[in-house]
């Protein structure tokens, strides 16, 4: 009796489930796996292309919503909209939530999805306009001139010729690159 209570309290020995002691792999390696909804996404530009087409997978609690901040970042767009290719026109823009990028509206799974982009603005066309209008005036104001202004002399730094419009675009762009990155830092979570 004493020898029954003992062998049932002793400890727990470890047994396998097959009687030779082999696991085979398919057994060990067999996994769940569920399927990610997708959609189609066809991606216009400005109207024209399609310039890409390709699978985006929906999130969300229910897997049914746009990952759309993934979208602009990836094609370079501030703003997409729906958009119907036989009418060749814009729908209403894709509203996202600000804090996750996923859409508002919900999506079924295997749809096609058209997308008309409007590509980011670039630096380039503002900073040269502000540059091409600083060198205008500054060429006007050295025509209308007989000799070189007093204001042009005083400014003379370490003997070296520093014309003030070389100052007055460096100021010029600065505060545009700060209007249009004020958000920058922000969107990266700083």
């Amino acid at each position: 009796m004493e020898e029954e209570k003992a062998t049932a309290v002793g400890e727990i020995e470890e047994m396998d489930a097959t009687p030779d002691g082999t696991h085979s792999t398919s057994e060990r390696g067999r996994h769940v796996r569920t399927k990610v909804p997708e959609v189609e996404i066809q991606l216009y530009r400005q109207g024209k292309g399609p310039i890409a087409v390709f699978k985006s997978a929906l999130g969300g609690w229910e897997q049914n919503q746009l990952e759309v901040r993934d979208i602009l970042d990836k094609h370079g767009l501030k703003c997409i909209y729906a958009f119907n290719p036989q009418a060749g026109g814009r729908g209403v823009p894709v509203r996202f939530h600000p804090r996750n990028g996923r859409s508002l509206l919900t999506y079924r799974d295997g749809a096609v999805v058209y997308l008309d982009g409007e590509p980011k603005d670039s630096l380039v066309k503002p900073v040269t306009k502000i540059l091409i209008g600083v060198a205008v005036i500054t060429f006007m104001i050295t025509l209308l001139s007989r000799d070189t202004p007093e204001w042009m002399k005083k400014l003379n730094f370490s003997s070296a010729n520093f014309s003030p419009w070389i100052l007055a675009c460096v100021v010029i762009v600065f505060t545009r690159m700060r209007k249009r990155t004020k958000d920058f830092l922000k969107k990266r979570g700083w």
